[in-house]
């Protein structure tokens, strides 16, 4: 199957799924969705030789069938007169891309489980395509985005990942004009990185302080550099490449998944909330340093404090920008600390998946701001998962 791909154009996955569904599953009406920057619909991929004169419409990820199979990650079924109609999700690893769609003569569990297969090789050829093309890209989008959110986006790591030990989900917003919210994450061995970042302003110039920010963490993480060692790199390339005291807030943590050990510093960040047993139970508490690009002096290193956690299994942290408790309602009411742990507590005793909480959050700010932030608007929630 994966040597039909060799050779392939990188904008011909939707040709080849067509292909191995009619060829595997005797499927027609095969329709590739992708999920749109500000995950509210799923958007056609057009397969010029299949839907030449009615290319398919968009699908609300609420509402629908093909919403439904993105938002539970299972397969959703319709009954019809030749056969059934199959939405199975389509993922990039552990993020949710879009869904899948055809119709097959039955919906055996074997044909069903096929095409859940499928659903998840689709994933996989457009994530191994997708820098090579802006087909999947230009997809996703309802409409234009701004430079400064374009080049955010193209710094952002997987929206999800899910692995036996940790679980990390995160969003930002406002999806078309971000300019300055970024976080990263990785996870080498035993050891998960993450990190924050709110850089100054929300326009271009964010965008390039956030860029560097990003660049700096990634570099210092490679080099296999100490968070405070990290700490201190972030703020001394900020003061040396701005100088006009440009800065960025943010959080560097560090979660170690044999023991649940967090350790965490703060560059002038709203504090990560600690959620256990389906409720918050409090702020993590770190001393601050101004944030990056404000502290260096001439012979004075950085004093950096790093604070700890020990996380009991199931545990979750929530890291977020101030733009989700500045977001003010058309009364005047910030959503605020308070607002933001108690959709947090009602959200996570749901025992909801950490990207469907991350997911109504987003919604709920979205919502108390009347769908227009003043500011970006970050989230990136942590779950931790003992296994042995």
């Amino acid at each position: 199957t994966l040597q039909t791909a060799r050779g392939a154009d990188p904008d011909s996955v939707p040709q080849l799924v067509r292909a191995l569904a009619g060829q595997l599953l005797n499927a027609s009406d095969v329709v590739l969705y992708l999920i749109d920057f500000a995950q509210v619909s799923l958007e056609p991929v057009p397969d010029p030789a299949a839907h030449a004169d009615a290319p398919p419409a968009s699908e609300t990820v609420l509402g629908t069938m093909a919403g439904r199979a993105f938002l539970t990650q299972e397969p959703v079924l319709a009954g019809r007169d030749d056969g059934a109609r199959v939405w199975v999700p389509v993922i990039e690893g552990s993020d949710r891309t879009g869904v899948l769609a055809l119709t097959v003569p039955s919906s055996t569990d074997e044909t069903v489980q096929a095409c859940t297969d499928l659903g998840l090789l689709t994933g996989y050829l457009i994530a191994v395509n997708t820098k090579a093309t802006d087909v999947y890209n230009l997809r996703r989008r309802r409409r234009s985005l701004s430079l400064a959110a374009s080049l955010q986006w193209d710094l952002l790591p997987p929206l999800v990942l899910r692995t036996d030990r940790v679980v990390i989900a995160g969003l930002v917003e406002p999806a078309y004009e971000v300019g300055g919210d970024c976080f990263d994450y990785a996870v080498n061995g035993s050891m998960c990185d993450v990190a924050v970042f709110d850089a100054m302003g929300h326009n271009l110039r964010s965008a390039m302080i956030a860029g560097l920010a990003v660049g700096s963490y990634r570099h210092s993480r490679r080099e296999g550099h100490t968070l405070e060692m990290m700490h201190r790199a972030l703020d001394s390339t900020m003061a040396a490449e701005f100088q006009d005291l440009s800065f960025a807030t943010g959080q560097l943590a560090r979660i170690d998944l044999d023991t649940g050990s967090l350790t965490f510093t703060n560059a002038g960040h709203p504090l990560p909330l600690l959620v256990r047993n389906g409720q918050v139970v409090r702020a993590l508490s770190c001393r601050p340093t101004l944030p990056w690009g404000l502290n260096s002096l001439p012979g004075q290193p950085l004093k950096v404090t790093t604070a700890m956690e020990s996380l009991e299994p199931g545990d979750s942290i929530l890291f977020y920008s101030d733009g989700v408790i500045d977001a003010h309602s058309h009364s005047g009411d910030p959503f605020g600390v308070i607002g933001l742990s108690d959709f947090v507590g009602r959200s996570a005793s749901n025992e909801l998946e950490p990207e469907q909480i991350v997911r109504q959050l987003t919604r709920a700010v979205l919502e108390h701001h009347q769908n227009k932030l003043a500011d970006d608007a970050t989230f990136v929630l942590v779950q931790w998962s003992r296994t042995h």
